[in-house]
């Protein structure tokens, strides 16, 4: 494949997480997460110049558990404030997400290419249960995403979160998979093993005109260590 596929800038209305239909609410570890697969407005047509985003491989898309004695007791609860992602040369802002009055997952603002979001209603990274991270993977613009290369993440790459509390949170990768939309599996993403773990999430897999990306990238962490 040669030509890119875009994902549009959504507007204050748009959320990442469909209606009524896929939207469920769970308790999690004291905190209510939404699940549902993450979803942008419809895309334009993408230029023939433009290169598609990384998927993630087959060795990278098995999802395995981390040996209990690598990971760390977790921590209070604290804001993060930016995501790092060395492999991948990620260092981005992270806003808070909220809910609309639908009860969907409101998407980071698009005019910063370089700005992720983490529902805040949720768990903090790096405290007990599941942290939710997303952002975009391209613009409308044409821009790549703060997540554009997601995909080309591995089994043992880190993701350190900083945070309110001046304590540096770091996941170590367990699996990056693809999952359909139609398909999203709420339970294994949002649901909670009551270790500190993260998910980070954007748009990806198949795409089509009408549709748009038709899946999510997931990267499933789990917190190893605190400086």
């Amino acid at each position: 494949m040669t030509s890119r596929r875009t994902t549009p800038t959504p507007s204050s209305s748009s959320s990442f997480i469909p209606s009524a239909g896929l939207l469920l609410w769970t308790l999690v570890a004291g905190a209510v997460l939404v699940a549902g697969a993450l979803h942008y407005e419809q895309p334009p047509q993408p230029s023939a110049d433009q290169a598609f985003p990384p998927l993630p491989g087959p060795p990278a898309a098995h999802h395995t558990v981390l040996p209990e004695d690598l990971a760390v007791p977790p921590l209070p609860p604290a804001d993060p404030l930016r995501l790092r992602i060395p492999a991948i040369n990620v260092d981005a802002a992270l806003t808070k997400l909220h809910l609309d009055a639908k009860g969907a997952l409101k998407p980071p603002p698009a005019d910063d290419p370089n700005l992720a979001g983490w529902y805040s209603e949720g768990t903090p990274p790096g405290s007990a249960g599941t942290a939710i991270t997303t952002g975009h993977v391209d613009l409308r613009t044409g821009n790549h995403g703060v997540f554009y290369g997601l995909g080309a993440l591995t089994k043992g790459n880190t993701i350190e979160i900083d945070r309110a509390d001046r304590r540096t949170a770091v996941f170590t990768i367990e699996a990056i998979e693809v999952h359909d939309k139609t398909r999203f599996p709420n339970e294994k993403v949002y649901g909670s093993t009551g270790r500190p773990e993260l998910r980070v999430i954007t748009c990806g897999g198949g795409f089509t005109k009408q549709t748009g990306y038709q899946g999510n990238v997931v990267v499933y962490a789990t917190l190893t260590t605190v400086i």
